[in-house]
């Protein structure tokens, strides 16, 4: 059985080892509509209901949407940052609700998707300086594997792909970690599966992946953890806020705050 995604010619993104920043996490998907941000939000509320400081930096440059999911209006964003009118740290909000702060993007700027590459290496440079006021950095990437979205992700100790049991999901996580691994081989890529019907298919869902990571790439990326579907979440999304406010004894809530947990706890995967 051949490849599914076969390996394209473009010179991958050389590591920058030197820039790994050890307290940055990014949370990537091959596609979108896995509920990548969803999940970018709900982490970063569970950390900081364990006492972190957190910043969660809507990294999906021309799509942003964590200010809507969260119901702010930021006086000031990254499309600021990208035209000089702010700085990073001046573009920083404030998540009352959930004790964390937001660096917003701006939706629909298609300037900010097609940023040049030395501009995107300041930005993520910029990132990694602020990134030394907070106890974690979690950095909602955009969908796909374009060169942008992998070079933001570079610094990061630690990179969730999220994914759900769709076929397109899969062959998508997929080639996002095949690209990634094929740039920096040391990448710690651990798969969080979204919208499961219960932890069982969740499981069947993580073998596919790993089955395929394993033949293909001789690499097991670990289960991070399953997040069961329910419908809290579309309730928290509709009324801006976040799921830990909402329902916080929901299914998906509880499920987000045992990943956090063990996030903590060092090991990051289930035993």
């Amino acid at each position: 059985m051949p490849d599914p995604i076969p390996l394209k010619s473009d010179k991958p993104i050389a590591p920058a080892s030197a820039l790994l920043c050890s307290n940055m996490l990014a949370v990537a998907s091959g596609k979108g509509g896995v509920g990548k941000t969803w999940f970018s939000i709900t982490l970063c509320h569970a950390l900081a209901k364990r006492g972190k400081h957190v910043l969660l930096f809507d990294g999906d440059l021309g799509l942003a949407n964590v200010d809507i999911q969260l119901g702010l209006t930021p006086d000031r964003d990254l499309g600021g940052v990208i035209e000089g009118t702010t700085t990073l740290p001046g573009a920083v909000t404030n998540y009352a609700e959930g004790k964390f702060d937001v660096l917003a993007g701006r939706s629909g700027s298609g300037n900010l998707a097609s940023l040049a590459t030395q501009r995107l290496s300041d930005l993520r440079n910029d990132l990694i300086a602020l990134a030394r006021n907070y106890d974690q950095v979690v950095v909602d990437l955009g969908a796909g594997v374009e060169r942008s979205v992998r070079q933001m992700a570079g610094p990061a100790a630690v990179t969730y792909v999220v994914l759900t049991d769709e076929p397109t999901s899969l062959t998508d996580a997929y080639a996002f970690i095949k690209l990634t691994r094929a740039a920096n081989p040391q990448a710690d890529l651990r798969v969080v599966v979204n919208m499961a019907a219960n932890a069982g298919d969740g499981q069947k869902t993580y073998d596919t992946i790993r089955k395929a990571s394993e033949s293909f790439l001789n690499y097991s990326p670990p289960l991070a953890g399953i997040v069961r579907r329910d419908s809290k979440v579309r309730d928290a999304i509709r009324a801006q806020t976040s799921l830990l406010t909402r329902s916080p004894t929901s299914d998906a809530a509880s499920d987000v705050e045992a990943i956090a947990q063990r996030l903590l706890a060092g090991g990051g995967v289930p035993t």
